[in-house]
């Protein structure tokens, strides 16, 4: 079998991949789907987690808290049922 020569060249969509935002945000989990980018993400200076969503299509893009009795995991596979609830 041939293996085609690759090249990494980093982070497919560098710009919203960066692990730690300037604030001290921290990046728990992301998934691209697409064009959907979803982001799960730790907010240290007060403790909330949110999940950020960006459309790489339209330029859309939403962040939403995960409160106190929603499982952080729910809201990051499902963020548009939670964003319609917000």
């Amino acid at each position: 079998m041939v293996y085609p020569l690759i090249t990494y060249s980093g982070p497919a969509y560098s710009d919203h991949l960066d692990a730690n935002d300037g604030d001290g945000v921290r990046e728990i989990d992301s998934r691209t789907s697409d064009g959907i980018h979803v982001r799960l993400l730790w907010h240290p200076a007060d403790g909330h987690v949110s999940v950020a969503v960006h459309d790489t299509k339209t330029g859309d893009a939403f962040e939403v808290r995960v409160g106190a009795n929603a499982r952080a995991r729910d809201v990051y596979h499902h963020p548009y049922a939670y964003a319609v609830a917000a």
